[in-house]
C-alpha cells in the first residue's frame, strides 16, 4: 500500500483545541448508525447522506477486501464509511493539522485497524509515490474543498491501473478535464454537487 512508503503520520491527540459543531453518521457496514464528532474548519463539508448513500450503490460489488485511497479525507466520510463496507486498506490522507487530529480521535474511536492516516497535502503525497509504477489501489476518492483549485493538478498527477475506480465530486457547473483513459460510469447531480464515478480504462 502507498501508506507504507508515507513518512509523516499522524499522532492521536487527547483532547482537541478546536470546536466540534457536527456530526458524521456511518450510514451502512459495521459501522451503521456510528455518529462520529466534526469540527468547525473552513472548507469541511462532508459528503451528505444523500450522496454517500447513492455512491456506495454503485460501489457495493466492488469494496470487500478493496483498497481505498481518499486523498481529501476531511471528515472521512467517504474513507471510514468505505472501510465500514468492507474495503480491507485505506488510507485518508489530510493536510489541515486540526481536521487530521479530528481524523485521528474518530479511527481510534471505532478501532479503525483497516484505516491509515496521513498528515500531509495530496499532492505532495501523489509526487512522493514512484513514478515509474500505478498506485496499488482499487478505489480513489477526489472530493477536494470547492474552489481550491486543487482538482485538476491532482488528477493530473494520479498514475492508476486498469480498473481502478474514481469517485470524484465537484461544484456543479465547475469546468474538470478528465483524461482520455477515464471512463464514465455513472454521473450525477444533487443541488450544488456534481458526482461521477469512473473506471480506468486501458
Amino acid at each position: 500500500m502507498p501508506a507504507q512508503k508515507a513518512k509523516r503520520a499522524v499522532r492521536i491527540a487527547k483532547s482537541s483545541p478546536v470546536a466540534i459543531t457536527g456530526k458524521l453518521r456511518i450510514i451502512g457496514g459495521i459501522w451503521r448508525r456510528r455518529q462520529l464528532p466534526v469540527i468547525d474548519a473552513e472548507g469541511l463539508r462532508p459528503t451528505t447522506d444523500r450522496v454517500r448513500e447513492t455512491l456506495f450503490n454503485w460501489l457495493q460489488t466492488d469494496l470487500a477486501g478493496s483498497r481505498c485511497l481518499d486523498l481529501f479525507a476531511g471528515s472521512g466520510a467517504l474513507g471510514l464509511e468505505a472501510a465500514s463496507r468492507g474495503a480491507s486498506d485505506v488510507v485518508l490522507v489530510e493536510k489541515s493539522p486540526a481536521i487530521a487530529q479530528m481524523l485521528a480521535h474518530n479511527i481510534k474511536q471505532l478501532e479503525a485497524s483497516q484505516v491509515k492516516l496521513l498528515h500531509q497535502d495530496a499532492l505532495l503525497y501523489l509526487q512522493s509515490q514512484n513514478s515509474s509504477a500505478d498506485l496499488d489501489v482499487d478505489i480513489v476518492f477526489l472530493d477536494p474543498p470547492y474552489q481550491s483549485a486543487l482538482l485538476q493538478p491532482v488528477i493530473a498527477a494520479l498514475r492508476l491501473g486498469t480498473g481502478t475506480k474514481v469517485y470524484l465530486e465537484a461544484k456543479k457547473g465547475d469546468d474538470v478535464a478528465i483524461p482520455d483513459n477515464w471512463l464514465l460510469l455513472k454521473d450525477k447531480v444533487a443541488g450544488q454537487i456534481h458526482y461521477r464515478l469512473y473506471e480506468i480504462s486501458n
